[in-house]
């Protein structure tokens, strides 16, 4: 009979090999022997078998101990759980290994040691596989040498298959504790303890979209990524450009990476590790240049194109030679196998005592206690799931609005800011209360309902209500486009997994109050500012070379993920359409912004980007369209300008986008301008000889053909879309785009909030609606006159 195999090369095995060494070594040694040649770096090594973990428990007479102490453990008594736990992690470590184990190891260990330290990780035969990832189930031992301390960190590899939370999750999983073994790898190190190192993904993991590399980072040794130790730099490259050699980087974020994992005092196990502060200077940097991150993008779809699936991949960089390895690559086991389209739908049960009463924005119902937020100054204070509740928002609110489960206020209309907020992050909001936080008080529990119509309820304590959820098989053909309305890009991928035609207004004003919010000017007259703003904008800055580059960078990160996005679709970017007492808002805005007594008709859109005091401004805007466009090939991205008053404005907002090179017609640009004021209408031909078509917005043409205030809640009920004054407009509108043969489409509010207006669209004939991601589907069904597919409940 042949003597079993203890230990194995890295080289020697690959995927084959899952049953004797695990799914995690058995990818490591695939990747060695098949992906090296194509670019892919694996630092080398050696496993233990399972039939040395067999032998060792056979030999230590173990087998039936462990198997007696599991039959009907009972995982929820979290008590009798950790007993368990611990009495057999202990006989596992107190006894020893068999001596032709050992021999095996050392065997291998002597070829392998070249005088660095080594790696010694788990891998389970369930484990990284299609269906269970057992990611962080087991013990990893990092910066471990000499051979004593090796074999004692193979044992505690072998102890951790039995940790409270490893056995758990293989009763939740269906595994039988008697069919999984544990192999141990033994690889050279990789000084990521001078460098940094952290993990990828080859999808996005909240939405599944399959079109770009996740990728997280932070300096030190990775454990302190996995583990959440730390809050790590994000980044999200885009594949096509990968494929092609285009620049790929499409957007940064900066980790806070407060602390880093490195090296300890001592090889040993017990102390091979340690962490330490991360010094504010590497604090304020990125762990990986755009080059770095290109590299390891390459690596990472090179793997995935092998194994012909989304990856889970841990990476690490040396500071030492500098380049990017891999040291572990799993199948991703979570979004790439949700599939289909769904619509939900709330409905409360039966109604409470109504504290206050609004306009609803959404359809969904969420509970919560209230948080009272008077000003700027106190909204740190909103904690996770609790209802804000406010007189009024305005743009600087949104960092913390996401934490909100819902969103109350006393002033404001449907298109006002906390409504359009409440729409990005799917949560419930009830505008234009009047005396809400009069009415309501704080810590108080309530429920807010925005499932019962046009009217927005807020409701005294914790109501019930259901969640119904429809499966849609396929979207039935319409005769126009259905677009979305979208502002925050870190939500892009997810919206693009809806049925969609692209997307009809990005707004960019959202780009620069959410991830800039610093005004223009205060950047370009940075050496001119005071010098608490000028500290503020350098801190905001940290990790680009200058605030213009941050500036222009982060207007570009955000152009290019919703074009990525939604590419090849067309995406239409709408130039910034900041009123001024919106910039003032800005940091440093109130240094440049004018006290307007009506900012609503004063400077904005067009007229500002054709003024002297705003020109340079407006050319980081055409700085980032182009780069977006030209540099990063997202040529789906199309070009809105807003609030054009005159033909002469026009004729000057095109010439100044010429002069920064966005010249329509160039690599297919189109130029696209909002019809949104009555002259638009009334000159629409003349307008229509500037422009590649007209967008409605009907927000601002209902306003101002009614003299309606939107953001009034005093005169809120006579604002309303399907007014005829403003459907005739509409019409003529449509009627003179068709005659010139180009675009029309609306992005107003409208569509989203009345089927019946969406209705009359469509029998217009005009080309596409862009509507709020939540009313995509059910709007779409609508025009079809296709009831959704057949419900599933859950309370």
């Amino acid at each position: 009979m042949t003597e079993p195999s203890y230990v194995k090369s890295l080289r020697e095995i690959g995927m084959d090999d899952v049953p004797l060494v695990g799914g995690k070594n058995a990818s490591l040694g695939e990747m060695i022997r098949h992906l090296q040649p194509l670019g892919v770096s694996v630092p080398g090594g050696f496993a233990t078998t399972v039939d040395a973990f067999e032998l060792f428990l056979k030999d230590a007479r173990l087998v039936k101990r462990i198997n007696k102490s599991m039959k009907n453990l009972d995982v929820a008594d979290t008590q009798e759980l950790a007993k368990v736990g611990e009495d057999i992690r202990s006989a596992i470590e107190s006894a020893d290994l068999p001596q032709k184990v050992v021999w095996a190891v050392e065997k291998a260990y002597s070829a392998l040691d070249t005088g660095g330290t080594f790696a010694v990780r788990s891998s389970a035969t369930a484990e990284d596989t299609v269906d269970a990832s057992f990611a962080g189930q087991q013990e990893t031992f990092l910066n471990v040498s000499g051979l004593e301390q090796i074999l004692l960190a193979i044992k505690r590899v072998y102890a951790s298959l039995f940790n409270d939370r490893a056995i758990a999750y293989r009763i939740h999983q269906g595994f039988d504790h008697k069919s999984v073994g544990i192999s141990a790898s033994v690889q050279q190190m990789v000084r990521s303890d001078l460098a940094s190192s952290g993990v990828c993904f080859t999808l996005d993991t909240e939405s599944g979209f399959s079109e770009v590399v996740f990728v997280t980072g932070a300096f030190g040794l990775g454990e302190a990524v996995v583990q959440g130790a730390v809050n790590p730099d994000e980044f999200y490259l885009y594949k096509r450009n990968l494929e092609v050699g285009r620049p790929a980087v499409l957007s940064r974020t900066l980790g806070e990476k407060a602390v880093k994992m490195i090296h300890g005092e001592s090889t040993d196990v017990d102390r091979s590790v340690t962490t330490v502060q991360t010094p504010l200077e590497d604090q304020s940097k990125f762990v990986l240049d755009d080059n770095e991150l290109e590299e390891l993008g390459r690596q990472a779809l090179v793997i995935e194109n092998h194994y012909g699936r989304p990856m889970d991949i841990e990476w690490a960089k040396d500071g030492r030679d500098g380049k990017i390895y891999i040291v572990q690559a799993r199948p991703e086991t979570v979004k790439s196998r949700r599939s289909g389209n769904v619509v939900e739908r709330y409905r409360i049960r039966g109604r409470g005592t109504v504290l206050a009463e609004g306009r609803a924005v959404g359809q969904k119902v969420a509970s919560g206690a209230v948080r009272m937020i008077e000003s700027a100054e106190t909204m740190h204070m909103l904690g996770k799931g609790e209802v804000l509740v406010t007189d009024m928002t305005d743009p600087d609110w949104e960092p913390v609005m996401k934490r909100a489960a819902a969103i109350v206020t006393n002033r404001g209309g449907r298109t006002c800011h906390a409504a359009i907020i409440a729409r990005e992050l799917g949560i419930p909001a009830v505008v234009g209360c009047g005396d809400a936080t009069n009415t309501l008080l704080n810590a108080q529990t309530v429920t807010v309902s925005c499932a019962e119509g046009d009217a927005g309820y807020v409701y005294d304590g914790d109501l019930e209500y259901d969640i119904e959820r429809y499966s849609l098989d396929a979207m039935p053909e319409l005769p126009l486009k259905v677009m979305m309305n979208i502002g925050n890009p870190e939500r892009a991928l997810q919206f693009a997994m809806l049925p969609n035609a692209g997307v009809g207004l990005a707004r960019l004003e959202f780009i620069i109050s959410n991830m800039i919010g610093i005004h223009p000017r205060a950047i370009l007259e940075l050496p001119d500012v005071p010098e608490d703003l000028r500290e503020e904008i350098l801190t905001r800055a940290r990790g680009y070379d200058h605030p213009i580059s941050f500036y222009v960078e982060k207007l570009t990160e955000g152009i290019a993920m919703l074009g990525a996005a939604f590419s090849p679709k067309p995406v239409i970017v709408r130039l910034s359409d900041f009123k001024s007492n919106e910039y003032a808002h800005l940091v440093g805005g109130s240094l440049y912004e004018p006290d307007e007594q009506n900012p609503m008709i004063g400077f904005r859109g067009a007229s500002r980007y054709v003024s002297e005091s705003f020109a340079e401004c407006f050319a980081l805007e055409c700085r980032a369209v182009r780069k977006a466009r030209e540099e990063l090939g997202l040529d789906n991205i199309q070009v809105m300008v807003p609030f054009v008053r005159t033909l002469k404005e026009a004729a000057n907002v095109i010439e100044t986008l010429e002069s920064h090179g966005l010249s329509r017609g160039t690599m297919g640009l189109k130029i696209i301008m909002m019809c949104e004021i009555p002259s638009n209408v009334i000159l629409a031909s003349r307008f229509l000889e500037y422009f590649d078509g007209f967008s409605i917005g009907s927000n601002d043409l209902t306003q101002f053909t009614l003299a309606v205030d939107r953001d009034s809640a005093l005169v809120a009920p006579s604002f309303d879309e399907r007014d005829d004054a403003v459907k005739a407009l509409i019409h003529e509108a449509i009627q003179a785009c068709k005659k010139a043969g180009k675009y029309i489409g609306i992005c107003g509010q409208g569509p989203s909030d009345y089927p019946d207006f969406a209705k009359w669209l469509l029998d217009e004939g005009i080309e596409s609606i862009s509507l709020n991601p939540d009313t995509v589907i059910e709007t779409w069904l609508s025009l079809a006159n296709q009831e959704v597919g057949a419900p599933e409940s859950e309370s």
